[in-house]
């Protein structure tokens, strides 16, 4: 039986470093946000749409997408992101499921879906465990303006555009505190899936 874990957390709480852990283990990851450049790759059918939606304009000399052009429209105008997430969306969670019932047909121990809006796009019924990668507010901000080199303004609001983490973390089934060292966390991933069984 293999146990879907759902990882999730909020910007600059060091979600894609826990992610790399499970290497350890040799438990998969499937990485909502590779999937979704996959899916709008030439030829595939999310790009079709887009493209067909979007106009011409939006393609590079090579026909791929400027995400850059196409970000530019969505951002500007609420029913135009609604149209893009409304063809990306399906897209992504499809090819998730199908990556993910493969591992369950192979009987992999467990398998992880990283992904970053597990809670908002209301996704986890998907998974059957969830662990969420805390911060502290504090931490998460400064992180955030040293990544990106933004402002105070500009990584709050990024910040408050999700759910808070802190609401995150009351609704998962475990939590690792990311505010210490890498081995810290890493420590605390070991005990949570001897605890879930799947190591």
């Amino acid at each position: 039986m293999t146990v879907v874990i759902g990882l999730t957390g909020s910007i600059a709480t060091g979600k894609s470093t826990v992610s790399l852990m499970f290497d350890d283990y040799d438990i998969p990851v499937i990485d909502a946000d590779k999937i979704s450049r996959k899916v709008v790759e030439p030829g595939e059918k999310a790009y079709n749409q887009i493209v067909e939606t979007f106009g011409r304009d939006i393609l590079r000399e090579d026909e791929s997408i400027d995400r850059k052009a196409l970000g530019a429209i969505v951002f500007k105008d609420e029913e135009k992101r609604k149209a893009l997430n409304g063809i990306v969306h399906p897209a992504v969670r499809e090819k998730m499921l199908e990556e993910r019932d493969d591992y369950v047909r192979q009987n992999a121990k467990a398998v992880v879906l990283d992904i970053p809006l597990l809670f908002e796009s209301e996704l986890t019924h998907f998974v059957d465990k969830i662990l969420v990668v805390y911060v502290d507010e504090e931490i998460q901000l400064k992180r955030l303006m040293e990544r990106d080199e933004s402002t105070e303004d500009e990584a709050k609001s990024r910040i408050n555009s999700q759910m808070p983490v802190s609401k995150k973390a009351e609704k998962a089934d475990a939590v690792i505190s990311n505010n210490g060292t890498k081995q810290q966390s890493y420590d605390q991933l070991d005990t949570i899936l001897r605890k879930w069984e799947v190591i």
